[in-house]
This record gives structure tokens, sequence and C-alpha cells, in this order.
């Protein structure tokens, strides 16, 4: 329990004081953590998997805080290219099977030996849903249309 509180302060405090890190970011984390509270929840109902109990309801939203503020890291040091292609995929890769580590490691300390959720999985998606923060910027469309930040330097 300690490493929790712990943890939760750690994500309370990097979203309240870093700049990175905006409402829009935290919408994506409590989407995230809904989104899981209602699937153990029906999972209890229908394959009669444990009640999550409220320091499992801390432990999703804690590690989709910290999976995300992971991918937006990540994000900010290499941007989404616009283009689809190959550099997408190996982006994608670079942080996901990282992050599946960290996510055993999170698993262990939050829950120990007898784990009850995917931890390591859950945090895995929400940095990956996170790296998306942020965009390349392209200095012209293929389309030849001036982009806003071209029409505001040749003012």
């Amino acid at each position: 329990m300690s490493w929790l509180s712990g943890f939760s302060s750690f994500v309370v405090l990097v979203f309240i004081i870093h700049p990175w890190f905006d409402l829009k970011t935290f919408q994506k984390i409590v989407g995230i953590t809904l989104f899981l509270e209602i699937f153990y929840v029906i999972g209890h109902y229908l394959m009669e998997w444990p009640f999550p109990t409220p320091v499992v309801l801390l432990q999703l939203f804690v590690t989709s805080g910290l999976g995300v503020m992971l991918g937006v890291c990540f994000s900010r040091l290499w941007p989404l290219p616009h283009e689809k292609g190959f550099e997408r995929i190996l982006r994608t890769f670079f942080i996901v099977i990282p992050s599946l580590g960290f996510g055993m490691a999170l698993q262990v300390t939050l829950q120990g030996a007898e784990a009850t959720q995917a931890i390591y999985l859950i945090f895995a998606c929400a940095a990956w849903l996170g790296s998306g923060r942020f965009v390349r910027q392209t200095d012209e469309r293929k389309d030849g249309i001036a982009t806003t930040e071209e029409i505001e330097f040749s003012r």
C-alpha cells in the first residue's frame, strides 16, 4: 500500500506541475481507467473474477496515469509522424516492448505474486495511447496550401 500511495502522489504532482500534462491528457487517463473499471466489473458478473476493490481501482488509475505519462514523454522525444508507414510501426515497437517490462515491474510492486489484474498490459496499452500526444509538424502539405505556421511567419 505504501508503494501505491507514493506512485499516486507522484502522478498527481506531475500532473499539477508539468506543462506537457494538461486537461486533455488527464481526460485520456480517466477514460482508460473508466473503461478498465467497467471491464473488470462486467468480468466479475460474467466470469466470476474478483470484484474490484477501491485499492484495485486506485491501482488501475495509477497504472493508467504512469503509462500515459511514459507515452507523452516518449511522444515529446519522438513525435508521431503524419504519414503512415514503417516509422510508425518502429515507433510503436520502441514504446510497447520496454513498457511491457516496466509494467511487469509495476505489477510485482503493486500486486505482488498473486496478481488479479493484468497491470503490465494496461501499462503498455496506456503508454501506447499516450504516445500520440505530440504530432510532428510538417513544413507544407502535399496539396500546396500553406499551413497556419507558414502564414504566421510570413507576416
